[in-house]
């Protein structure tokens, strides 16, 4: 039977050569192609992964490199990261490094202790967390390449770890805010791409949230404006959940324009 770690695994590699297939045949003209993010083209949206995927193997490998990256993002709070994918975004062999990265994530993650959590930029974190945090991370920029590119791109099962991370982080949004968390559980139902609901909370919470996983998930990750998702919520504290709910660690962004 496959361990949780290594599943989760496996389908952050999925996601992450779906993404390389679509870039791996790009001319420079196809790398510079804009993304829904402002500033940011192809390059650079690959350029991140690269970056934040090589600071979670120092992270669980290497802690005075790590530390390096800490004073850095504390030097300049706002723009670190945005910086080290701009810069990284220039380096001809791109492609190749975001693939040195991934391989040896996997293995840095493989090998850690169980049980043992890594430092991160929020809270410690598990393996698995992790893997989860990369996963979310890896599908949803791979969201803006396809869409800069005009590739049509088909949700999958794997999208049920960016769910559970969506709904494990209900607090931490409401903390970002500024906000108590509600102080009840709610009751969360999600259709797969496959046709299966996904659920979480108590079956008679009194607050629901119902609709489809993909839309659930580009709402948790600002792909996506909440009306333009066939999300449905009911009760007060779930109905402004949605209104800021965010599975990325960090301050909240602008999110997208409704359509």
């Amino acid at each position: 039977m496959t361990d949780v770690l290594t599943q989760v695994l496996d389908d952050l590699a999925a996601e992450g050569d779906r993404l390389e297939a679509l870039v791996a045949d790009l001319d420079a003209a196809g790398w510079h192609t804009p993304t829904p993010a402002p500033g940011w083209d192809v390059a650079t949206q690959v350029a991140h992964l690269a970056w934040t995927d090589g600071v979670a193997v120092r992270a669980a490998t290497d802690k005075d490199a790590w530390d390096a990256v800490v004073l850095g993002a504390i030097a300049d709070p706002e723009g670190y990261v945005d910086a080290q994918a701009l810069a990284l975004a220039q380096d001809d062999d791109l492609l190749g490094r975001w693939r040195r990265a991934r391989a040896d994530l996997r293995a840095a993650l493989v090998a850690m202790p169980k049980g043992e959590k890594m430092p991160w930029f929020g809270p410690p974190m598990s393996a698995t967390s992790m893997a989860t945090a990369r996963l979310m991370e890896t599908w949803a920029h791979s969201l803006d390449v396809h869409e800069g590119l005009g590739a049509p791109v088909e949700d999958t099962d794997r999208i049920r770890h960016v769910a559970h991370l969506g709904v494990r982080t209900r607090n931490f949004a409401h903390s970002v805010h500024g906000l108590d968390a509600p102080a009840e559980e709610f009751r969360i139902d999600l259709v797969s791409p496959s046709g299966e609901v996904w659920s979480w909370g108590p079956e008679d919470a009194a607050q629901t949230v119902t609709g489809s996983a993909g839309d659930f998930c580009r709402l948790v990750t600002q792909r996506v404006h909440r009306a333009d998702t066939d999300l449905v919520a009911t009760g007060a504290d779930a109905d402004r959940w949605l209104d800021i709910a965010q599975a990325f660690a960090g301050q909240p962004g602008e999110g997208r324009a409704p359509k």
